[in-house]
């Protein structure tokens, strides 16, 4: 079992940078793969990028290309999503997640939530 916070949160204007971190306990960080969340009011939850257990392979979808970078620090137990070039729209809550084995793109497919950070992006 692992147990998920999130920190780094917190109110922007457009153009801005911001890094997301998310901090594991309990089982050893390394045994998953990490996958970033975000959830606009009133629409789903999105997938913004995931991370192997090692860091050697990464993902992202479309929308997340050339802005987000995910990174992890085995040794700290912490996963961090760098977000660059802010948008209004990337406001949302954002989740990280954890899964044993591979990386995943679908939320139903990560088994350890936390309980997410709000990012807020002013235009």
């Amino acid at each position: 079992q692992v147990q998920l916070v999130e920190s780094g949160g917190g109110l922007v204007q457009a153009g801005d940078s911001l890094r997301l971190s998310c901090a594991a306990s309990g089982r050893t960080c390394s045994s998953y793969a990490m996958g970033w969340f975000r959830q606009a009011p009133g629409k789903g939850r999105e997938f913004v990028g995931a991370i192997s257990r090692s860091g050697g392979s990464t993902y992202y979808p479309d929308s997340a290309k050339g802005r987000f970078t995910i990174s992890r620090d085995n040794a700290k137990n912490t996963v961090y999503l760098q977000m660059n070039s802010l948008k209004p729209e990337d406001t949302a809550v954002y989740y990280c997640a954890a899964r044993l084995h591979n990386i995943a793109r679908v939320s139903r497919e990560y088994d350890h939530w936390g309980q997410g950070t709000q990012v807020t992006v002013s235009s």
